[in-house]
């Protein structure tokens, strides 16, 4: 199982300095990878946990970040499909996955904020149809051929999108969810299963099987899926109910535990300790046990 890092894009830890700082580290310590996520805006009366009250845009904090790293992977779980049109996240998926030389995974979702919904004037409904559609879009840009597409929810003129991206046919997509019509889709359809941050053990072992077997149905090779793990961490604090906390020695022990479920992936995800992500937390503080925590849980030590 490889193992990455939420890259600082939430509360008081995402300074610009403290980004690039925890990129390369993460890169020195033998990191696969590092992740952001994203969250637009908060509603007045939304109640959302402190990780979601201020984060910088994942794919302009990626590119921050590539800029101070030049050989670990930079992903993101998940962008929210509906929010932008397929063409446009193209480009930006594209530019990105170039200028960083083809290492960037793009995780996708379809939503759950009504708030954000209203706000980008998008509607995820109906949820299957419209992501296998923005996949193909994907696609077709990503190939720098001329694309001509013309869908129930999506329409691309006789167009060409150049440069290509750095990588052969575009970044890989993952998807998100946890109905088991998502996760058949995931099997089905893309380069493999994101999981969210409230996503449990069992959860995990059971999404693992219905995606396999889902991309085994569709005559696909199951085990060249990816199956990514967003890993919560709470670090010096012990909770039976959260795999990754504890000491260091607990918190790998944690993470054997999601191997074992068939994780291909995990990555340690600090943003979710308030003292870290959350927007009250002092910064210096904040970048200081992400640091320790990157070190301690660092795949080299």
């Amino acid at each position: 199982m490889l193992i990455s890092f939420g890259c600082p894009v939430s509360g008081a830890w995402a300074e610009p300095e403290t980004l690039s700082t925890i990129a390369r580290q993460a890169e020195e310590s033998g990191y696969h990878g590092l992740w952001a996520f994203q969250r637009l805006l908060v509603g007045r009366d939304q109640d959302l946990a402190p990780v979601y009250h201020s984060v910088l845009d994942p794919i302009v904090a990626l590119t921050w970040a590539a800029a101070a790293t030049s050989r670990i992977r930079l992903g993101v779980s998940v962008i929210n499909l509906p929010y932008v049109s397929p063409a446009y996240l193209a480009k930006q998926a594209g530019s990105l996955d170039r200028l960083s030389g083809g290492r960037f995974d793009l995780g996708l979702g379809t939503g759950w904020s009504e708030i954000e919904f209203e706000a980008t004037g998008s509607d995820p409904k109906p949820r299957g149809p419209r992501t296998e559609e923005y996949l193909e879009v994907l696609k077709a840009l990503f190939s720098a051929e001329e694309t001509e597409f013309a869908g129930r929810f999506y329409r691309v003129p006789p167009s060409r999108m150049r440069p290509a991206p750095g990588r052969a046919g575009g970044p890989p997509v993952l998807l998100g969810g946890t109905a088991d019509v998502a996760l058949r889709r995931a099997g089905r359809i893309a380069a493999g299963w994101v999981s969210s941050s409230r996503t449990t053990l069992p959860e995990i072992a059971r999404g693992v099987r219905i995606v396999r077997e889902s991309a085994e149905a569709a005559g696909r090779d199951p085990d060249s899926l990816r199956i990514v793990v967003r890993g919560v961490v709470q670090a010096g604090r012990r909770d039976e109910a959260i795999p990754l906390s504890g000491d260091w020695a607990q918190i790998r022990a944690g993470a054997e535990r999601y191997a074992e479920a068939g994780a291909t992936e995990l990555f340690y995800e600090p943003n979710w300790d308030p003292r870290i992500g959350g927007i009250d937390a002092d910064p210096r503080a904040a970048a200081e046990l992400g640091a320790e925590v990157l070190a301690g849980l660092a795949p080299n030590h």
